[in-house]
């Protein structure tokens, strides 16, 4: 278990954006502070995605399609590793992973897997790693950009992604930044973890 302590997350001290105001704030920052890392936090297990055609897929029982389809975006995620490096700021991804696995955390894992294949930097954590800091709740999913801007990203109640919260406040960026790093440093990369525990899985059901 990691000697770590919650930084804290206080909502009154952010200001509520909608679905597509996120999006487009997050467009404008993500490469505006350059050879500045971005950090992502990722901690509930099942999400839905209506926009991914992917997941869509996966929602329909067809799981081969919906491979195939994550397949199809290797070149717009080579793309983005690559303006990543043209920009020095590369994205850290720590997914929180609990065993069994759900059928939605089946399906992104394999999503992930493309997305280290192509320069990613994703780690996996169990919920052991954690536990001790979950007394209050779970951990919020968590973007933060540069030292300078966090997003709390907010869910409905189906897990359809529902806008942000966004602190442009350092000092708390930088808590958290810190925090997401200790448990990256911890985590097992995707890949090994992919080939151990979610290749030999036979296609999941959808939810």
């Amino acid at each position: 278990m990691l000697s770590l302590e919650n930084p804290g997350l206080d909502a009154s001290q952010g200001e509520r954006l909608s679905h597509d105001t996120y999006r487009l704030d997050f467009r404008q920052r993500r490469w505006a502070t350059e050879g500045q890392s971005a950090w992502k936090l990722e901690r509930q297990q099942h999400f839905q995605e209506p926009g991914n055609k992917s997941w869509r897929a996966f929602s329909r029982g067809d799981w081969e399609g919906a491979l195939r389809l994550i397949e199809q975006s290797r070149e717009d995620l080579m793309m983005l590793a690559r303006q990543a490096k043209e920009h020095r700021s590369e994205m850290f991804r720590v997914r929180v992973v609990e065993e069994p696995l759900t059928p939605y955390l089946q399906w992104e894992l394999n999503s992930l897997r493309l997305r280290a294949e192509c320069g990613g930097h994703i780690r996996v954590v169990g919920p052991e790693h954690i536990s001790d800091l979950e007394e209050d709740g779970p951990l919020p999913e968590l973007v933060a950009l540069g030292g300078q801007t966090l997003y709390k990203v907010v869910y409905d109640g189906r897990g359809i992604l529902d806008g942000a919260v966004r602190f442009a406040y350092p000092e708390i960026t930088t808590r958290w930044e810190q925090f997401i790093q200790s448990l990256y440093e911890e985590g097992e990369e995707l890949s090994t973890y992919f080939e151990r525990e979610v290749a030999p899985l036979p296609p999941p059901r959808p939810e």
